[in-house]
């Protein structure tokens, strides 16, 4: 059964058709799925704050309900190191059509892995996981499974990756922390069950995986539409 919190969550989303950032990350981590340390600030001063407790570098992401696609309006900024550049990034941000505010969070690394949920018509939840981050579209590297997964479907999962060899340590490099990746997969094929009603996908893009932890760097979830 899903949390009330989840649900409304959802509900108030459904005038935008698909779930905020900083709202799908608060859903996904209520669902049990790690997410970075991050704060939704409206304002110049809230973001600097943010920024200054979470600790330099960070992320800045711009939040408006008109930007679905954020890289489209250079609306992600990486490494930034100081109350400085953060304002100038707050600044431009504001400038975009339907501002309305900025997450801040805190800087990841690791290898970048794309999961995703398509709800299909004839199927049911499809769950996609595969080499994330820019070269997504690039190597089209990726293995489904129906949903609900059991264990054994991600290690499935990951050795039908022609890129496998990357996630279990490639000639010395450190090999991500499968257990943690286990568990983050696990709970998402739950939250996909339990949403199956009320969404039309889930993209996590990147989840960055390392030695230590497995955390979803960016979500989108896009709502089922009722005609």
């Amino acid at each position: 059964m899903l949390k009330q919190s989840i649900r409304t969550i959802i509900a108030s989303s459904q005038r935008h058709g698909w779930v905020l950032e900083p709202d799908a990350k608060r859903l996904l981590s209520l669902a049990g799925l790690p997410v970075p340390n991050f704060t939704r600030a409206s304002t110049q001063d809230q973001a600097l704050k943010a920024a200054r407790k979470i600790g330099y570098p960070v992320v800045a992401k711009i939040v408006s309900p008109l930007v679905l696609h954020k890289s489209e309006v250079g609306g992600v900024v990486t490494h930034i190191d100081s109350d400085a550049a953060l304002t100038k990034i707050f600044q431009r941000f504001s400038r975009v059509n339907g501002f309305a505010a900025i997450l801040v969070e805190e800087m990841l690394t690791g290898l970048e892995l794309i999961i995703g949920a398509k709800i299909d018509h004839q199927f049911g939840p499809v769950i996609l996981m595969g080499i994330g981050g820019t070269a997504a579209e690039l190597f089209q590297d990726t293995s489904l499974r129906m949903a609900p997964l059991q264990e054994t479907d991600v290690a499935a999962m990951v050795k039908c990756l022609r890129a496998h060899q990357f996630l279990e340590g490639y000639r010395g490099s450190t090999p991500v922390n499968m257990p943690e990746l286990t568990r983050l997969l696990m709970a998402f094929s739950d939250v996909v069950m339990k949403l199956e009603n009320e969404i039309e996908s889930i993209d996590l893009n990147p989840v960055m995986c390392s030695a230590d932890r497995c955390v979803v760097a960016d979500a989108r979830i896009l709502l089922r539409q009722f005609k």
